[in-house]
């Protein structure tokens, strides 16, 4: 083997190893979308609330 060179195990298991990296990444930033989902769709429950009650008052 070459100086310099990459053996095709270790260039393998760098391909394993980014591959896992951007799985992870990925699942991490899906994860996070769903909490910010969540708690959007609860803000606006607590919206839709509020504005019946602040409806409900008025009349």
């Amino acid at each position: 083997m070459a100086r310099g060179v990459i053996g095709d195990k270790w260039s393998q298991r760098i391909l394993w190893l980014c591959a896992l990296g951007s799985a992870v990444g990925l699942y991490m930033v899906a994860v996070e979308r769903q909490a910010q989902n969540r708690q959007r769709a609860i803000a606006e429950g607590f919206q839709v609330t509020e504005g019946d009650e602040t409806f409900g008052d008025e009349v």
